[in-house]
């Protein structure tokens, strides 16, 4: 199934969500020559004629079920907490041969909404989670090379179909991803440490120094360690809100995590211990710096 510009793998993709993520998918895969033409629909209906103003979707569908129609790859770019309306409402026209993917940051909870709604069609879904990303949202910001050398996490559950799950790797392939494979629950734990958790510190930062009488004076003083720290706090709040709340579990785990470590700063800190301090700084130092030898590149 090797594809060229001329011989496209897909007759057409339903994009679901033509925001940065589904938009950048999008372009991607028109550049590779996977695709013959892209149905897009989002909610708004201003973003579909946008996304086909900037040539990401050749078709505007007014509805979730139209974009589906006629399509042999469907994308649900849509926040965790839609993604079980979004089954519902395109359902019916998922065929049998229909490849389904979704690019949520979360898996469980995507996937137990596909077990309730697809049922028997459960099968042809195979849950994504590429790593990539910006700070800013919408698809005037769609990029075709937002996936090129990054990672992308398949979650196939027991029912997915290994036929469906080729024809993934191969999608995310062409895009240029590097393809890794893991359960729902490894992923969601992992994620909450790595992603998850750094985004509600940065958003709990930004609070906690804004909420003081002279937080915007102490702002104005901040470098560009400050500005590194923090760039994901800028994050799409709707976005992050369904991510947080759909890995609770896993997140309220790393939290409690966190906090015992920085329990042991407070701790170093409140005896005027210095030693312990910088024993402290040094295994976080050391960690940072293997971790960094370590990665091929770091995701964000």
């Amino acid at each position: 199934m090797a594809s060229s510009p001329g011989s496209p793998v897909f007759e057409q993709l339903g994009l679901i969500g033509c925001g940065l993520m589904g938009g950048s998918f999008a372009l991607a895969l028109k550049r590779a020559g996977m695709v013959k033409r892209v149905v897009g629909y989002s909610k708004s209906p201003s973003t579909t004629e946008r996304a086909r103003q900037l040539g990401v979707i050749d078709v505007e569908a007014p509805s979730a079920l139209l974009a589906v129609s006629g399509a042999d790859l469907v994308l649900l770019a849509v926040p965790v907490a839609a993604t079980e309306a979004t089954f519902k409402a395109i359902r019916h026209l998922i065929g049998p041969n229909t490849l389904v993917m979704d690019v949520g940051s979360t898996k469980r909870e995507v996937i137990d909404a596909a077990r309730r709604v697809l049922r028997d069609q459960v099968g042809v879904f195979v849950p994504a989670h590429p790593i990539a990303g910006k700070e800013l949202s919408g698809v005037e910001h769609a990029d075709p090379e937002l996936y090129q050398g990054r990672q992308v996490i398949l979650t196939p559950i027991e029912r997915t179909l290994t036929a469906q799950l080729g024809r993934a790797q191969q999608v995310w392939t062409a895009l240029g991803c590097q393809i890794k494979q893991m359960s729902p629950e490894a992923h969601d734990a992992a994620y909450a440490a790595v992603s998850h958790l750094p985004h509600m510190i940065a958003f709990a930062l930004m609070n906690a120094i804004t909420g003081q009488a002279q937080g915007e004076a102490f702002l104005s003083l901040a470098g560009p360690g400050f500005r590194d720290f923090t760039r994901i706090a800028a994050s799409d709040p709707s976005v992050w809100r369904d991510i947080l709340a759909s890995n609770r579990e896993e997140l309220l785990a790393q939290s409690r995590h966190f906090q015992r470590a920085l329990h042991a700063f407070e701790t170093a800190i409140a005896a005027s211990n210095p030693d312990a301090l910088e024993v402290l700084i040094e295994q976080a130092s050391e960690a940072r710096a293997t971790w960094r030898m370590n990665a091929v590149k770091p995701q964000s």
